[in-house]
């Protein structure tokens, strides 16, 4: 009888050389497994750009927008090359409010304060859109200026002591004003209409803000609805990254009374001239034949 010689037939592996062939067999399909991720990746890249593209445009179109600013008639408070954040959201929660520092939209209305070419190409154009949606460059119709006055209120300059006056009481502007700047050196005196807002930059001297358009419908003040938010915060430089609170003149109690006041005359006047009116509707009515 023959013996069986192991070593006949299929080659027999020892257990060194079976752990060797799991080890390269894992490790090609992980170096497999990595291109597949990379080239995933690839293709899936665009689709994360465009989505992160609509999520920034829905929330700078509904919530938040940086705004760049062009032009130095905000100084100190806002320099030029600033960026600030703007909420959308705030005025649907109350009323705009004297003190806030605003941005607006003043297409067929307010010239701008800084002249820009127009894009030459389509390409250019959309770049452009892209830049000014995110603020990495000024909008050529928007513009930041500070509410003095809103609707019932009147505004004037000066009293005796310079200073501009809201419903007659004086408002302390040092705080913000430029250096060296007066409140204004135009005399005026205004009635803001309903749904408008008298604004003013804070660098006086130079700014084109309702001083200068008082010749224009609304007599200089704007339209409230071309309001697009209240600038909050300067995100850009960091240097600079500050809060834009309300200062604390226009939260005298004398500002808001004088307003209560004159926001109630008209109805105060409709009612002393109504109640003759019906005083008189009744006596009539008692003449008539067959009356009680």
């Amino acid at each position: 009888m023959a013996n069986e010689d192991p070593g006949s037939g299929a080659a027999a592996h020892t257990p060194a050389e079976d752990e060797v062939h799991v080890v390269a067999e894992d490790t090609e399909k992980a170096a497999k497994r990595g291109k597949e991720k990379k080239g995933s990746f690839w293709r899936e890249l665009p689709v994360l750009v465009v989505v992160a593209l609509v999520l920034a445009f829905i929330i700078k179109t509904f919530v938040i927008q940086a705004f760049y600013i062009p032009s130095e008639s905000m100084e100190n408070t806002l320099l030029t090359n600033d960026r600030v954040l703007v909420n959308k959201l705030v005025y649907h929660t109350r009323d705009i409010e004297r003190g806030d520092v605003v941005v607006f939209s003043g297409v067929d209305s307010w010239d701008g304060e800084v002249q820009f070419e127009e894009p030459s190409n389509p390409v250019s154009a959309f770049f452009r859109w892209i830049g000014t949606a995110f603020g990495m460059v000024p909008g050529e119709k928007d513009y930041i200026k500070r509410v003095i006055g809103v609707p019932g209120d009147k505004v004037k300059c000066c009293d005796s002591k310079g200073r501009i006056t809201v419903n007659g009481t004086p408002i302390e502007e040092d705080g913000y004003l430029y250096p060296g700047d007066v409140p204004s050196q135009k005399y005026f005196e205004v009635t803001v209409e309903p749904g408008r807002l008298w604004v003013m930059g804070d660098h006086r001297s130079v700014s084109l803000d309702s001083r200068s358009h008082m010749g224009d419908p609304g007599g200089g003040t704007i339209p409230a609805d071309h309001v697009v938010g209240r600038a909050f915060v300067i995100v850009w430089p960091f240097s600079r990254a500050a809060t834009l609170p309300i200062p604390e003149t226009f939260a005298q109690p004398a500002l808001h009374a004088a307003a209560a006041v004159g926001g109630a005359t008209p109805l105060v006047l409709g009612f002393a001239g109504a109640v003759p009116l019906v005083l008189v509707r009744r006596r009539l009515l008692r003449r008539r034949p067959g009356s009680r």
